[in-house]
């Protein structure tokens, strides 16, 4: 059984940072691209940053470019998005989303709120 579990969202100030990890399990995670989206409140899904299983190229919306970072560590089946800089319009759920041809997971998400 796939699962993915986010962790590391919370409160933080504008300008501060945060780490959100995404631990995975039920599946060899090198073989899937794997990307961060979030969800502000009344707002669409959108895709934030993802990282290819072929070569580990990255990927990010202009938005959040110089201030996420994203990374993965196949042997810990981890995930990884370093953001700095935080905003308050970088509030949303973030959820991690493991993609392999037409197979797609997703994690139950992990809060980021951002205050003035």
């Amino acid at each position: 059984q796939v699962q993915l579990v986010e962790s590391g969202g919370g409160l933080v100030q504008s300008g501060g940072s945060l780490r959100l990890s995404c631990a995975a399990s039920g599946l060899t995670l090198d073989m899937y691209t794997i990307g961060w989206f979030r969800q502000a409140p009344g707002k669409e899904r959108e895709g934030v940053s993802s990282i290819s299983s072929s070569d580990g190229s990255t990927y990010y919306i202009d938005s959040v470019k110089g201030r996420f970072t994203i990374s993965r560590d196949n042997a810990k089946k981890m995930v990884y998005l370093q953001m700095i800089s935080l905003k308050p319009e970088d509030t949303a759920v973030y959820y991690c989303k493991a993609a392999q041809l037409t197979r797609n997971y997703w994690g139950q998400g992990t809060q980021v709120t951002v205050s003035e």
